[in-house]
């Protein structure tokens, strides 16, 4: 094949990926100031006041195992077991402050070894989820509602949503790059002054894509 005819033919390659782009309306944001951060949320517990006085004891105070990527957020040092039908699931950790509510984060992995079927939720949505049990060193409680596995989000300010041009709730597309390079599709966009810029992924999804939480990724919208 000689010089023009390759010219022309890289030529009309690029037509047509540029076409489907605009098919799709897709934009991928590749600057620098459009990057996230990613974390790797493994499965974990929040717990409410009630159910942490009986697991550990009435007014425990929880210690700090190490600060997370969100402001006041921290995971401890303390553990509990989780229970399903089928298996239980061992050291998991608590994180803190407490909440209004128990919610016990799985990945789908950790939901077959259960024996459970979790849906898929934002955090902190958990009415009709999955049933769990939870022991600690003092007690076990019995949660008819409370399991999820988290949906894939990104953490940010109001002012990081004006500067990607996204909104709270928005459903954006993440780009990732490397040996296991794809495409992750329904991600939500959480807007609040309280946030600090990242996205949380479960285990599962960092192994199928081969992230190790150092990496930046690009949103597409």
């Amino acid at each position: 094949m000689n010089e023009e005819r390759k010219s022309a033919l890289y030529l009309a390659i690029t037509e047509a990926v540029m076409e489907e782009i605009k098919a799709n309306q897709i934009e991928v944001i590749n600057d620098t100031s459009s990057r996230v951060p990613v974390s790797i949320s493994a499965r974990h517990v929040h717990l409410e006041k009630e159910h942490a006085d009986i697991l550990f004891g009435k007014d425990y105070t929880f210690q700090k195992y190490r600060d997370i990527s969100q402001p006041g957020q921290y995971a401890c040092v303390e553990q509990v077991t989780i229970v399903g039908p089928k298996s239980e699931i061992a050291r998991v950790r608590i994180v803190a402050p407490l909440r209004k509510q128990t919610q016990v984060e799985v990945s789908r992995t950790d939901s077959f070894k259960l024996g459970l079927k979790p849906p898929v939720r934002h955090s902190g949505d958990v009415s009709g989820s999955a049933p769990i049990s939870i022991i600690g060193p003092k007690g076990r409680i019995d949660l008819d509602e409370g399991c999820i596995i988290a949906d894939r989000h990104i953490h940010m300010s109001p002012h990081d949503a004006k500067a990607f041009g996204v909104e709270n709730h928005q459903q954006v597309q993440v780009q990732v790059d490397g040996e296991k390079a794809g495409i992750m599709g329904n991600v939500t966009i959480r807007v609040s002054e309280r946030y600090a810029l990242d996205m949380h992924i479960d285990t599962d999804d960092a192994n199928a894509f081969a992230i190790t939480g150092k990496e930046y990724l690009n949103i597409m919208k």
